[in-house]
């Protein structure tokens, strides 16, 4: 759909302070934007990567409340990092390639001056994922964990198989004995469960995915549940350590007989996508795919 880009007139630039690398990508946005006639504002860290003189706030959820576009500079960490942080504010989000695979990205870094010409002239959509969220009802004190891609139940150093019991809306589905559990948003299927064995999920759907890691029984398959659906896990192990990860970043550990509530949270973010950029086309061109002709 196309959009007003005339309401798009304060735009935020984030970047991962650990890749200097980004520094001269960073310069050259805040240029493009400046001369667009729009103003530019950095989180603190971006600014001090880059040596930018411009508005200013102490963290990326407090640049989100102010801006209307993000452009966030990094990898998919980055991203996922953003989208935790800004959980809430909701901005509409671009992601510039700086790094690896790149499937929340939504630009290479070299298209960064086309792909803003674009959006002045309104040639984007906005793409809205929702993200997910783990509560420790055994321990509510414990903060409650939100996270874009996906929620890991797993082992901690020792390399001993963990014990894990699962419902869904109450009903037991199984319990496992395996390396953990992922449990993720259609976003997070091409991330750490795609590795594990799921399938691929169009982000449109409204699912969560369950994906066993390495399951001692081998009938233990993925499971597709409807998004509304609440997912309890209990810890079963007594001596190996567990540990809760949201989105490969922030950690929590768990103890014996702790019960993590994951579920959709009520928060999203919006993803800005240029035209072309939809989810198969870059589904196909991420991993290479390229049909066969008979």
């Amino acid at each position: 759909m196309k959009n007003r880009i005339e309401k798009v007139r304060r735009v935020g630039l984030a970047a991962n302070s650990a890749k200097p690398v980004s520094r001269a990508l960073v310069r050259k946005a805040a240029q493009l934007v400046a001369r667009s006639g729009r103003e530019v504002f950095c989180d603190a860290p971006t600014a001090e990567l880059a040596g930018l003189r411009c508005g200013q706030f102490p963290d990326t959820r407090t640049l989100a409340r102010h801006v209307d576009l993000l452009l966030v500079f990094g990898g998919d960490g980055t991203m996922l990092r953003v989208a935790r942080d800004t959980a809430g504010v909701a901005p509409l989000i671009l992601g510039v390639k700086v790094g690896g695979l790149g499937f929340l990205t939504g630009v290479q870094n070299d298209e960064l001056p086309r792909a803003l010409a674009r959006i002045w002239e309104g040639g984007f959509s906005i793409d809205t994922r929702s993200l997910i969220e783990a509560r420790l009802e055994t321990r509510p004190e414990v903060p409650t964990q939100v996270a874009l891609n996906d929620m890991v139940i797993g082992r901690g150093d020792v390399f001993r198989l963990i014990d894990l019991s699962v419902t869904v809306d109450e009903e037991l589905l199984t319990e496992y004995r395996c390396d953990g559990m992922i449990i993720s948003s259609p976003t997070g299927s091409t991330a750490y469960a795609l590795a594990a064995g799921g399938p691929i999920v169009s982000p449109r759907a409204r699912v969560l995915m369950l994906t066993p890691i390495c399951p001692h029984t081998l009938s233990n398959r993925p499971i597709i549940v409807d998004s509304a659906a609440s997912v309890r896990v209990t810890v079963l192990s007594r001596t190996v350590q567990t540990i809760l990860t949201a989105d490969g970043q922030v950690q929590v550990p768990l103890q014996p007989g702790d019960v993590v509530r994951i579920s959709q949270s009520r928060h999203c973010i919006r993803l800005l996508r240029l035209e072309g950029g939809a989810f198969f086309t870059t589904l196909r061109r991420k991993l290479n795919w390229s049909g066969s002709n008979v």
